[in-house]
């Protein structure tokens, strides 16, 4: 027999005698239960696009899910699973059987996806991206923000669910229903709801979803958090003068519109969410308010004013008289104008310097605070 035979002949039995060790270990992981206890928990494993299973296996091993990703790897292959994994994120719970874990890589179950809800969105902005980050169907969402049972429950006399589906991150597994995931977003939300909370419902004689509209109306308001309980208690001083409330966000939320800016042209528009033609509170939330924007809204400041105006920085000017009001409007007014004139100014001197002279201006600048 030639020497390359025999090296031949050696590296097949090798082969097959780890594939035999990694069949046997693969039946042991399997066959054999796993008591549980504190390693019996779920483990985030991220498994890239065009990955292999060698790769896929290590990713496991990392996450202590296996101990022996070579030999899980042969016998991924033993069971012909090897080519077939899906990439995505995956919640796997560690101590599962190896069959377990290469079925959940192959068939994608276990795979979960990481949503972001901000503060202040809205359903309009909700429910399409709920629908792209979890595969749903929006309209499948769209009856489940509506749900009657889930409103009837939360006490909300609107016809949808804004407002109360809480602003948070959610890992959630892909093939979750629309139902399921509304569901786990106002459960968030009765979770943050704290029992003084409610007692303090009593004192300021409102009820919860007078509250959640108030404090969504704050948290589109606002983009300064120290601000939100000197904006509620604008709000609520309005509220007891019997004052319109004049929100910009409620009418934006009316116009059916996602800005930062509201024009004259959008105070006509007829809906009982135009605070600035109806006094009190508009019939629910326009958005989702977060824990810091409800607390505000629960304990106001004790101030006085009636009026505030945003800078164009985000910060708020606060007043108690509409005069003074006026005032700081046209005061914001002249500070944006003398700043728009010396950007400009500053734009047309920085366009007229030699593209050479700049550069050397700004190296010099790297190099002192180099040398500082």
């Amino acid at each position: 027999m030639s020497p390359s035979r025999a090296r031949t002949l050696v590296r097949a039995a090798l082969g097959t005698s780890l594939l035999v060790v990694a069949t046997i270990a693969g039946i042991w992981f399997t066959a054999t239960p796993r008591p549980s206890g504190p390693n019996d928990t779920p483990a985030r494993v991220l498994i890239p696009t065009g990955a292999s299973f060698h790769v896929a296996a290590e990713s496991l091993a990392t996450a202590g899910l296996i101990r022996w990703p070579r030999i899980f790897a042969l016998y991924g292959s033993y069971r012909g699973r090897d080519r077939t994994i899906r990439a995505g994120t995956y919640r796997l719970r560690r101590g599962q059987p190896w069959d377990v874990l290469i079925d959940a890589l192959h068939t994608g179950k276990g795979a979960v996806a990481t949503v972001v809800v901000p503060e202040g969105w809205p359903l309009r902005r909700i429910v399409p991206y709920l629908s792209k980050e979890l595969q749903i169907p929006a309209d499948s969402l769209e009856a489940a923000v509506r749900d009657s049972a889930m409103r009837a429950r939360l006490g909300v006399p609107t016809e949808s669910l804004e407002g109360y589906l809480f602003p948070d991150t959610y890992v959630i597994p892909l093939g979750t229903t629309a139902r399921q995931v509304v569901a786990l977003m106002v459960t968030r939300f009765e979770h943050a709801w704290k029992p003084e909370w409610t007692a303090r419902l009593d004192t300021l004689h409102r009820s919860r979803h007078e509250i959640m509209t108030l404090a969504s109306i704050v948290e589109g308001e606002v983009q300064k958090p120290d601000e939100r309980p000197v904006v509620a208690a604008v709000y609520w001083n309005r509220l007891r003068a019997k004052m319109f409330l004049q929100a910009d966000p409620t009418v934006l939320y009316a116009n059916g519109k996602w800005a930062s800016r509201v024009y004259y042209r959008d105070l006509d528009v007829q809906s009982p969410y135009n605070t600035y033609r109806h006094t009190g509170l508009p019939p629910g939330p326009i958005d989702s308010p977060g824990a810091a924007a409800i607390e505000g809204t629960l304990y106001p400041a004790q101030v006085p004013y009636r009026y505030f105006v945003a800078a164009p920085d985000g910060h708020h000017e606060f007043r108690k008289t509409f005069e003074e009001h006026e005032a700081a409007i046209q005061q914001i007014r002249a500070a944006a104008r003398a700043k728009a004139r010396a950007d400009s100014l500053a734009a047309r001197a920085d366009s007229s310097k030699p593209a050479g002279a700049d550069s050397a201006q700004r190296g010099g600048a790297r190099a002192g605070r180099r040398g500082g």
